[in-house]
């Protein structure tokens, strides 16, 4: 009989990532590439897929364990054995009742991170949990990662929610009481603000006046809906770079006329071969070139150093059902607008399945929100820290332009620059707009 262990793959730079989903129980058959477990980063939630074909014998892990690269999940008895014993015996063996094997939380893990919503359609493990898990609080992820970063220990939080359910609520009250009678320096707060409470802070720890407590009911029907993992996770990231980030936005437009001429008799050219270039490409493209030329909008801050990346990788927003997601694009500056375009479609339809690896979601130096296939003029994206610039374009238009004699139609993409003051000035951004807008109008500059 051959036992497999299957180990957790290289999952990009992440450690001690928790288990909030356990897939299969023992006895399943699972197929290569099958997912196995959902693990949950501060930054993602991701499946692990099975390296083999088999039948599960044994689990190696229970909700809330936290896992590495090279731990183990679970035993599992390949196909091929499982084909050589399948030739007729005389007497058929009975089935053996096999135990799932509850690994022991280790000590960095005394407090696992989530446990499986009460909505999820995972098989629970046959087992007992192991006694970390079974004194894990009862809290929702979101909760859990905001306790984490108030640095509030769950066990001695009182839940005020069904069941015993620890809110939001009970860990800034918790928090507040901890704190209470000692005077919060700015940087407290504003630590605080980053922690997390998008999802209902009271905004007290800021010094504001409480959050509105309405009940919405009373003035009509209301439906009730939870937000998504993606969004749970985003939330407090977004929260601490809008409050921390002294952020300024300039807008421009750009001529991409004949860009866009190009781009058409491209896709023509090309059409048999199956890649379809998109002006985000070439945009991409005008970007390292312009991020070449103003090194301080690729670095980022470090104390009171500035760290100038001599790499370019660039993250571009995409829309996806779970919520958005922000693949990199890694060593755009090595690769042409055909060979961007095939990354960024592969990495887009990971994204839209779910399946974008945490690898394949960091490092980026600079990153691009596009609107262009919905619409918009101009928009003010946040920026995603520790980047210290984003670009946002919405969708290009015909409009007149005065030539010097007369007008003639022009399309114009409409760039929205978002920048770190602390780290870029003005003249800085409305050159570096200015310099892609170049670009974009005559691509040859991108060979300079």
């Amino acid at each position: 009989m051959a036992m497999i262990e299957v180990k957790v793959p290289d999952i990009g730079d992440f450690t001690d990532v928790a288990v909030i989903e356990l897939l299969v129980k023992v006895g399943d058959r699972v197929k290569a590439e099958q997912s196995l477990v959902t693990v949950e980063s501060d930054k993602a939630s991701m499946e692990i897929p099975c390296s083999h074909a088999g039948v599960v014998r044994a689990l190696k892990v229970a909700l809330g364990d936290k896992v590495n690269i090279g731990s183990v999940l679970l035993e599992l008895e390949a196909e091929d054995a499982l084909e050589s014993a399948a030739a007729p015996a005389a007497v058929p063996a009975a089935p053996v009742a096999v135990p799932v094997a509850a690994s022991p939380a280790p000590a960095q893990a005394a407090q696992p991170s989530v446990p499986v919503p009460a909505s999820s359609s995972a098989p629970a493990p046959t087992a007992a949990p192991s006694p970390a898990a079974a004194a894990l609080p009862h809290a929702s992820p979101s909760v859990r990662k905001f306790a984490r970063e108030l640095g509030v220990p769950l066990a001695e939080v009182s839940g005020s929610g069904l069941k015993g359910r620890i809110t939001l609520a009970d860990v800034q009250a918790f928090s507040r009481a901890v704190m209470a009678g000692q005077q919060h320096t700015l940087a407290g707060r504003a630590a605080l603000a980053g922690s997390g409470a998008a999802a209902g802070a009271s905004g007290s720890e800021l010094g504001l006046i409480p959050w509105p407590k309405v009940d919405f009911a009373k003035f009509g029907p209301i439906e009730r809906k939870e937000l998504g993992r993606i969004k749970k996770i985003s939330a407090a990231n977004l929260l601490r770079n809008a409050v921390m980030i002294p952020a300024v936005t300039n807008h421009d437009d750009a001529d991409i006329t004949e860009l866009e001429a190009f781009r058409v008799a491209t896709n023509r050219e090309h059409e048999k071969s199956g890649v379809k270039v998109t002006m985000l490409a070439f945009l991409i493209k005008a970007c390292v070139a312009a991020l070449k030329k103003f090194p301080d909008f690729n670095s980022s801050l470090d104390g009171d150093a500035l760290i100038v990346k001599n790499y370019w990788h660039i993250g571009f927003a995409a829309d996806t059902p779970n919520g958005l997601m922000v693949p990199v694009l890694k060593n755009a500056d090595q690769k042409g607008v055909l060979q961007i375009s095939l990354e960024m479609a592969e990495l887009a339809k990971k994204a839209r399945d779910g399946k974008l690896s945490p690898a394949e979601m960091s490092g980026a130096t600079f990153t691009i929100s596009s609107l262009g296939g919905i619409g918009g003029r101009y928009f003010t994206p946040i920026i995603n820290a520790p980047e210290v610039a984003i670009l946002g374009v919405c969708k290009s238009q015909m409009s007149p332009v005065w030539n010097g004699t007369a007008f003639e139609p022009r399309l114009l993409l409409p760039l929205s620059l978002t920048w770190d003051h602390r780290v870029i000035d003005g003249a800085a951004a409305a050159r570096f707009n200015a310099y892609l807008g170049q670009i974009l109008a005559d691509f040859r500059r991108v060979l300079l």
